[in-house]
């Protein structure tokens, strides 16, 4: 045997009222694909995303000269001299992503005369904020290894060699 409605469709309710869907009406919004657009798919982020981010992040801190060890930043430059190549900005970053937590490695050079602990602080406090803003990714650990002092009077390894042209 089948069941049946109760009360026929579009009949009006007690006291006048439109019936709800539960008596018989029609649901008011039917969204397609089911549920909201945050759940119907899947974001994944690059590691190379998160250390491009870090490392623009780290640079804009007063006291950082430079990312990366020495030898990294002198491959860095001779890179940099090949035509058409692009700056590394993550130079110096290594980031590790999981699905909604990341952790980085970074290491710097500090100008001489600066606070390396302050410099360190504030390098951390800048990396942490860009990438959970701009990813949504919890930030589990910056670690910061400094590699060196850029002295006042040492040549910087990313100037352009006059001799070089």
């Amino acid at each position: 045997m089948a069941m049946s409605d109760t009360a026929p469709r579009n009949q009006s309710a007690p006291s006048g009222r439109k019936p709800s869907a539960d008596e018989g009406g029609s649901s008011p919004v039917t969204k397609r694909g089911g549920g909201p657009p945050a759940s119907r798919g899947r974001t994944t982020i690059a590691d190379g995303v998160v250390e491009k981010i870090a490392g623009l992040a780290a640079r804009d801190v007063l006291g950082v000269h430079a990312l990366g060890s020495g030898m990294s930043r002198t491959f860095g430059a001779v890179r940099d001299r090949v035509p058409g190549s692009t700056r590394s900005v993550s130079r110096g970053v290594k980031a590790e992503v999981g699905e909604v937590q990341t952790a980085l490695d970074l290491e710097i050079v500090v100008d001489y005369g600066v606070s390396i602990t302050e410099v360190a602080a504030v390098v951390r406090e800048n990396v942490i904020a860009a990438v959970e803003r701009m990813t949504g990714l919890e930030v589990v650990e910056v670690n910061i290894a400094v590699s060196d002092v850029k002295l006042p009077d040492e040549e910087d390894d990313d100037e352009s060699d006059t001799r070089l042209q």
